[in-house]
């Protein structure tokens, strides 16, 4: 896809992957539509972008606020090309034992249903008009278990299983699904974990993350048809030879 002049909605766009997103897909001459719930900060980082960026607050666990989204998306720039999922939480870092389980299904309510709702908003417009891609954060998370991290773990599975269904579903409507694993990255989640100290990821260095904006142009690249490949599947940005494609160093 040459993504000059398509457009890209990315949740979870007020930092960390979701804001160098937005940075790279301007600057390769996207619209992009800047969805968070913090306003302020996606206020400021389209004032940064220019007139080929919105902000539009929203909280991506409720339905009708991500439908609202989506519509002002298309109101402002006449479509929707690309569907990034990105907005996720990880805390309560806890023993399942000892969670909370209103705090538990907050992770679920945003890492699952807010990547369903973000995909239901979506498709009904990228399929009317022949298709669209839709990229979700995933994490090797989806299939290794990690103390502490029960609802991340479980909610990062059910992500995956989104993009599998949609491929299954809709490939041949037009609709390109993929996940993307992008391994540590140097955000404001490693800073939490950390500071858990529980289980060997929060016992990296911070030199061991990769910038947020590798995952940001990876991001960029799967848009294109070299990433065909993977549709309904997984990119993992530990691999070596995904970092080549992309041109990563």
């Amino acid at each position: 896809m040459d993504i000059q002049g398509k457009t890209v909605l990315i949740t979870g766009a007020s930092r960390g992957i979701g804001a160098a997103a937005a940075r790279v897909f301007a600057e390769a001459g996207a619209n992009v539509a800047l969805v968070a719930r913090s306003e302020e900060a996606i206020a400021d980082l389209t004032a940064e972008l220019g007139p080929k960026a919105i902000a539009i607050p929203c909280d991506v666990s409720r339905y009708w606020e991500v439908e609202k989204a989506v519509e002002a998306c298309v109101q402002a720039f006449g479509g929707l090309d690309v569907l990034i999922n990105n907005a996720g939480l990880l805390e309560p870092i806890e023993h399942l034992s000892n969670a909370s389980p209103d705090a538990w299904g907050h992770v679920i309510d945003v890492n699952i249903k807010g990547v369903f709702n973000g995909m239901r908003a979506a498709m009904p417009v990228m399929i009317a008009a022949g298709g669209g891609t839709i990229l979700t954060i995933g994490s090797g998370a989806a299939s290794n278990p990690y103390e502490g991290w029960s609802a991340y773990c479980a909610s990062k599975a059910g992500a995956l299983m989104l993009t599998r269904s949609i491929d299954a579903e809709a490939r041949e409507q037009g609709i390109r699904a993929i996940s993307l694993s992008p391994g540590t990255v140097a955000t404001q989640m490693q800073r939490d974990i950390k500071a858990s100290g529980i289980n060997p990821v929060s016992q990296l260095d911070w030199e061991d993350h990769v910038p947020p904006e590798w995952p940001a142009k990876t991001l960029l690249w799967m848009c294109s048809s070299d990433a065909d490949e993977w549709c309904g599947g997984e990119v993992s940005l530990r691999s070596e030879s995904i970092r080549r494609k992309v041109s990563l160093t």
